[in-house]
């Protein structure tokens, strides 16, 4: 039920930001843009998508080649769309990349370890993408009126962000799964699911904790690479202010990718962030010295990739589960 008030109420926030900059005003701004500009938009997030893969490829281990590239990206996509379709701090899409990575006869206990190791290199290399961002934007808007006022909440974020972070890798170093056994053990709960998967999910502990031993290079390899994914968020911002017909330093561009990229993640809690991204990327545009206008419509083609990404994810979401029921047929056929 929260899910759905959260939603109304960000719908809502984003037609009134509409409906007070002018709808007339986003209009002209966005008749601007032709077919080729709309593309233009969508290659960083192409990018993105490509690198970020690549880095998740880095860390499966042993079955990496057995997992074609190009079906690699397919299942990350895939799972993507559950991310950013639903309300679970972009993890709910995780499961199904380790279900998806099964039909390739990667092992449960492989893909598991491999999808956690790959959401843990990609968060560090946001924060860092994030913590750049940060420290650009301080020596460009100043630390004085509102523009200061949100660097400083940036920071504060950033600080419990890094926190949480740290926390994260050093439960995985003492068994994440295995710590939450623990933990719903002492609370006095009886979860049937994760009593019978026990051992599973021990496995899943070692192999993790295997990895970081003896793959750190390939772990900071990772970290870099998805890191470059994050600067793809940049160079969105940089083609969408182009297009728009406004000039942005390379500094510019990736402060204000990664002060977006942090909105979207503290607005995770909301389906899609809809409503509280669009506000926050309209503050963010305006603390830069961008006007409304650029700044809803910045938000709104941001949106425009999202949606066309949903549609990818749903796409390769329906090849990846009709490759899975034409693999049950052959299995429930007479041979």
């Amino acid at each position: 039920m929260l899910r759905y008030i959260l939603l109304t109420v960000g719908l809502i926030v984003l037609c009134l930001l509409v409906w007070n900059i002018g709808p007339s005003n986003i209009y002209e701004a966005g008749s601007r843009l032709g077919p080729a500009a709309l593309l233009a938009v969508l290659i960083p997030s192409v990018i993105m998508y490509v690198i970020e893969a690549y880095g998740w490829k880095l860390v499966l281990g042993p079955s990496a080649n057995a997992v074609p590239f190009w079906r690699l990206l397919t299942i990350r996509t895939a799972g993507e769309v559950v991310n950013m379709t639903t309300p679970t701090a972009y993890l709910g899409g995780e499961p199904l990349k380790v279900y998806l990575l099964k039909q390739h006869h990667v092992p449960i206990t492989e893909g598991a370890a491999s999808v956690v190791i790959a959401k843990t290199t990609l968060t560090i290399a946001e924060v860092f993408y994030i913590l750049v961002g940060i420290v650009i934007g301080l020596f460009i808007v100043g630390t004085g009126g509102s523009a200061g006022q949100t660097i400083t909440a940036a920071i504060v974020s950033v600080a419990v962000l890094v926190c949480s972070i740290g926390g994260f890798v050093f439960v995985q170093q003492r068994g994440l799964f295995a710590s939450m056994l623990s933990m719903v053990k002492k609370l006095g709960l009886r979860i049937r699911v994760l009593e019978t998967q026990e051992e599973h999910l021990r496995s899943i502990d070692q192999t993790i904790l295997s990895f970081y031993r003896h793959h750190r290079e390939a772990f900071a390899l990772s970290t870099g690479v998805c890191l470059f994914g994050w600067l793809a968020e940049s160079l969105e911002v940089f083609v969408i202010l182009s297009c728009l017909g406004d000039t942005a330093s390379p500094w510019s561009v990736i402060s204000i990718g990664a002060l977006a990229a942090l909105i979207k993640g503290g607005t995770c809690f909301i389906p899609g962030s809809l409503g509280a991204q669009d506000a926050g990327n309209l503050l963010l545009l305006q603390a830069f010295g961008y006007s409304d206008v650029t700044g809803i419509t910045f938000a709104l083609l941001r949106r425009f990739r999202e949606v066309v990404w949903i549609g990818v994810g749903l796409v390769c979401l329906a090849l990846v589960g009709k490759r899975r029921l034409s693999k049950d047929h052959r299995a429930d056929s007479p041979s």
